[in-house]
């Protein structure tokens, strides 16, 4: 029986990890490398060697009522979308409120998680780790990897031809911290997600000239949507899941470009994705204006450097380029961990459910938050580690082998129909359906015909209202008595931080106060009908 976990990395994954663990009576121990929580949302100016790195001005580009934890909604006065230091105070209040901190060994760096001699008996774990240059080796009943996947960047040099020789300066965007030393230059970025367009659009008012290279266009939302509100609460609904689900792929995904058209016209600005693949779509509303304004130029994709230049793929040349910022992604890795445990393929799958090794012999390693959903991950994280906790305690179980290849099989084919590929997008899956098939594992899940019944009100805001956090709580292992006021609420905590300025509201009249006159014009007319 597991009793002990060891939980490496103390981001929100991390915590809430250690929070889950507490949940069904585990002792956990989190292990963090730096000197405080908050893993990748914790800015500081200096790139930190293994740690994940952001920049200044970066913005959540989910809402808050959307990606909060599940028991624990974000202040009603926090904005929706939230700046970088506003979410990471959200992470300490949540450490706070939980009383998480006690549990983690901070300037700690797991070194070595090995095998225990016994382990296809016991399952235990040998973990080594280093503090003040001091190595020290613990045994663990269960492991939860909880690093995150932004630390190592992904450089893809090969395919630069001649950028070896190129004079100017190269960074990645991980190295990219604020928009100082970038006056009058000419900047190309490499890389169309959110992080390289983020940059694009806030080095574009520094720079003399912006260029932006995409080997394949990219589909633009705003964060602003509908009426004003935030985007994902309209974006992310069960109804609209169960449309798509039920839909022919080709019709949903020519809903989907319809839609993303009718904001504006992607083809006409060179950024629509080609083909049926799905392509990660990015958030940000300031892309189009500055493309307009020519601050940002769109340019396809590197053909080769020179010491001062860059050609691309459509002939055309940029001369006297003086910095090159390669936003190309991230890879993960797992360096305390033998290969043989874990073996990266994207294509098919190294993880059942994308959270426990295949093939090891007893389940108690547990990977949280190597998911690339579309919808916010640190929601899915804590749901992940909730369902490993109880699997360590055994109130589920995985099934046999067999069992295990047709679930893998099936989630191939289900990448296949969301993602019109299965190809190098393992990690990638459609948010709802994975929540739902998590939540369903350890009984979590909600009977929605049942609550209509029951409670028809709710269960019509759990439907066709945003897919929010807190209905991971209504039920079952974990159920938390404030989730459906929580629920209920959420439209007040989105509108407070709106409500910054009084404004004293004409009073509209009221229908019913009509009512008394119409009904004396009508006897009126009806007597003077009588009389004539």
């Amino acid at each position: 029986m597991v009793k002990t976990v060891a939980i490496i990395g103390a981001g929100i994954s991390g915590l809430g990890a250690i929070k889950a663990c507490l949940e069904e009576g585990l002792e956990p121990t989190c292990f963090e490398r730096s000197d405080d929580i908050g893993g990748l949302w914790r800015f500081t100016d200096e790139v930190e060697d293994g740690r994940a790195s952001i920049y200044k001005s970066l913005v959540t580009n989910v809402s808050k009522e959307i990606m909060c934890q599940s028991d624990f909604p974000m202040p009603e006065d926090f904005p929706n979308f939230l700046p970088n230091h506003k979410y990471f105070e959200y992470i300490r209040l949540y450490a706070e409120n939980f009383n998480l901190v006690k549990y983690i060994k901070l300037k700690t760096s797991v070194c070595r998680v090995e095998k225990h001699t016994d382990f296809p008996v016991n399952g235990q774990w040998l973990v080594t780790t280093e503090s003040n240059g001091v190595k020290k080796t613990d045994i663990f009943d269960a492991v939860m990897v909880c690093t995150g996947q932004h630390a190592k960047p992904a450089l893809y040099l090969e395919n630069l031809p001649g950028i070896n020789t190129f004079r100017g300066k190269i960074l990645h965007c991980r190295e990219y911290k604020r928009p100082i030393g970038f006056d009058g230059k000419q900047v190309l970025i490499i890389g169309m997600g959110n992080t390289g367009v983020d940059i694009a659009t806030e080095l574009c008012t520094k720079a003399s000239q912006v260029y932006l290279s995409c080997k394949t266009g990219v589909w633009v939302f705003g964060r602003l949507g509908k009426g004003g509100l935030p985007f994902d609460l309209g974006f992310l609904r069960r109804s609209l899941n169960w449309i798509n689900n039920i839909m022919p792929p080709a019709v949903s995904r020519w809903m989907l470009k319809k839609d993303m058209n009718d904001h504006f016209n992607h083809d006409l600005y060179n950024i629509q994705p080609e083909g049926t693949v799905w392509r990660e779509p990015l958030v940000n509303e300031e892309l189009p204006s500055r493309i307009l304004s020519g601050s940002i130029m769109i340019k396809p994709q590197v053909k080769k450097f020179t010491e001062t230049s860059v050609h691309f793929e459509d002939g055309s040349v940029v001369e006297n380029l003086d910095i090159v910022i390669l936003a190309t992604g991230y890879e993960y890795s797992f360096p305390f961990l033998d290969e043989s445990i874990i073996k990266k393929d994207e294509n098919r799958g190294s993880c059942y459910k994308k959270i426990i090794p295949l093939g090891i012999e007893k389940p108690t390693l547990a990977f949280i938050a190597f998911i690339l959903p579309i919808g916010p991950t640190m929601v899915v994280a804590e749901l992940q580690s909730r369902w490993a906790t109880r699997l360590f305690k055994e109130l589920h179980k995985l099934p046999d082998p067999e069992g295990m290849r047709k679930e893998m099989l099936r989630d191939e084919e289900r990448r296949k129909k969301w993602f019109a590929t299965s190809e190098n997008n393992f990690r990638r899956t459609n948010y709802i359906s994975y929540l739902d098939d998590l939540a369903s594992d350890i009984g979590v899940s909600l009977n929605i015909w049942k609550l209509f019944l029951t409670d028809p009100v709710l269960a019509w805001k759990v439907v066709f209202g945003p897919c929010n956090s807190y209905q991971l709580r209504l039920t079952g292992p974990g159920k938390w008595d404030g989730a459906r006021e929580a629920i209920m609420t959420q439209w007040d905590r989105i509108a407070k931080p709106l409500s910054t300025r009084v404004v004293k509201k004409k009073t509209k009249a009221n229908l019913l106060s009509f009512i008394p006159w119409i009904l004396c014009v009508g006897i009126l007319l009806f007597a003077v009908c009588l009389k004539g």
